[in-house]
């Protein structure tokens, strides 16, 4: 029995060294590895013999089969290699011109997103970011919105449960800043918001930059020079401005800030429904209560805040008519900006 399994090893071991293609490797696995090969008619055999000798033949038996199995192995991944390599041959045309991976771009949410923030930067404003799931404290009542106003209504939020929501704007880093902060202050605050809406124009998350500055005299005339500079930069166009007295809970006088039609100049178009103008923010001074609410004398301190959304912006900017395109990741309209 020990001399059989010798030499059927040595016998395995000089068949492995002359196979050259897949094929023939394919026989001697069924030979010799197979359930009903050579070696598995050793492991049944060895039965047969005394009790005194089965175990170091067995031993021996398993250790010729575990090195004639890892020869097979090593076989099969040369032959492998070799049939990449053969196929690999003269099937590359010098002559072609290469192909270049296509280059990335930033989604134009988010290259808006980067030009405000740099514009504002510019004149002073730092950049905070929060949390998007926000304290209903915070998101309402410490921006002058109690429970049951009825402007709570016009935010369709999504609630997580009765004190915490997705916040439906960024102006909750204007509750958080300023209760943490002494004036002056001037920042932005850039990030996704969630709102219960959604068709052409609206998104159930878009993206917001919340903007105030708090010093002592700040007058309305502040605020309209930063956003005039802004719109200015924004837009490359020196576009006038128009201001419509508005309401917002937390400022007071608020006003929406239209600009002058980026498409006619303002002589109507049916972009602006031949109105000449259109609406890129809401803005106004602070109310003097959410300056009590985080501590500041409103006798003392006065400042203004706005809030512009970005898909609204880039809508404007690039002439793009429906905001779902923005989320459906088609290469032929990303490429574009």
């Amino acid at each position: 029995m020990e001399q059989t399994i010798v030499r059927l090893r040595d016998e395995a071991t000089q068949q492995l060294t002359q196979i050259s293609n897949a094929a023939d490797l394919e026989e001697f696995r069924i030979r010799y590895l197979g359930r009903k090969g050579l070696f598995g008619t050793i492991m049944r055999e060895l039965g047969t013999v005394s009790a005194e000798e089965r175990p170091r033949l067995g031993q021996l038996a398993n250790s010729v089969k575990a090195a004639i199995e890892d020869l097979f192995a090593e076989k099969q991944t040369a032959l492998a290699g070799d049939t990449r390599t053969k196929k690999g041959q003269g099937s590359i045309d010098i002559s072609l011109p290469g192909r270049y991976p296509e280059q990335g771009r930033l989604h134009p949410v988010t290259q808006i997103m980067n030009e405000v923030c740099a514009i504002f930067e510019a004149l002073g404003f730092s950049v905070a970011e929060g949390p998007d799931v926000e304290q209903d404290h915070y998101n309402f009542e410490a921006l002058n919105i109690p429970a049951h106003h009825p402007a709570r209504d016009m935010h369709d939020s999504f609630y997580v449960s009765e004190s915490i929501l997705l916040r439906t704007h960024t102006s909750p880093m204007q509750a958080r800043i300023m209760e943490a902060c002494q004036p002056p202050l001037r920042v932005i605050a850039p990030g996704k918001v969630y709102r219960c809406d959604s068709d052409i124009t609206h998104t159930p998350m878009f993206h917001q930059v919340e903007g105030f500055l708090v010093d002592t005299k700040v007058s309305f005339a502040d605020l309209k020079g930063v956003l005039t500079i802004f719109t200015q930069k924004m837009f490359a166009k020196d576009l006038a401005l128009r201001f419509r007295p508005s309401f917002f809970p937390f400022t007071e006088p608020s006003a929406e800030v239209d600009i002058a039609c980026v498409i006619c100049g303002g002589a109507g178009c049916r972009v602006c429904k031949q109105t000449g103008w259109l609406e890129i923010l809401g803005a106004g001074m602070i109310d003097p209560e959410v300056f009590r609410m985080v501590g500041y004398d409103p006798e003392v301190y006065s400042g203004f805040a706005f809030g512009l959304g970005i898909e609204r912006i880039a809508m404007l900017k690039y002439g793009i008519n429906d905001i779902r395109l923005y989320y459906e990741n088609d290469l032929r309209f990303l490429s574009q900006f």
